[in-house]
């Protein structure tokens, strides 16, 4: 699969602002999202990942086209610390080409350490992809947390 993940910088910030209105369009089945005045969705407060040492951003290129993107952000509290994925996006026409379980891997192992990977209660999709990608991932060896019977969050070490 001939795919890159690609540190995103100030430089990528339209790139990445641009994708973000297909990604919000499609969590829009999900969550309460509409579209302003201007015919497009609120901006992603994107600037931390700019500034912020525990914010990553990158985009992916499949065949050298882009292809979506992943946000991450490492997580620090009083009782414990992990990196989460904020945000993951795969456009439609490379969904189900193996391209989205292999950019989270990469990930994964871009990111040594504890993970908490989240998904919100509607998105049935995100949980049963994510399910299977850290279970591959991981061989097993992962926790999971349910909420009204569903899948919401898996917890693993990378």
């Amino acid at each position: 699969m001939n795919y890159e993940i690609i540190k995103a910088s100030l430089d990528n910030s339209e790139t990445l602002t641009n994708l973000m209105q297909f990604y919000i369009y499609d969590f829009s089945e999900f969550i309460e999202a509409h579209v302003e005045e201007n015919g497009k969705f609120g901006d992603y407060p994107l600037q931390n990942y700019w500034k912020e040492e525990n914010h990553f951003a990158y985009l992916v290129r499949f065949n050298g086209n882009y292809a979506g993107f992943v946000l991450v952000k490492w997580i620090k509290t009083e009782t414990k610390s992990y990196f989460s994925i904020a945000e993951f996006f795969i456009m439609k026409k490379y969904r189900r080409t193996g391209l989205g379980k292999s950019v989270a891997k990469d990930i994964f192992r871009l990111h040594k350490g504890n993970w908490e990977v989240f998904q919100i209660l509607k998105n049935v999709p995100a949980q049963l992809f994510w399910k299977n990608v850290i279970n591959e991932y991981t061989d097993g060896q992962f926790t999971e947390q349910f909420k009204d019977g569903k899948r919401i969050s898996q917890e693993f070490v990378s």
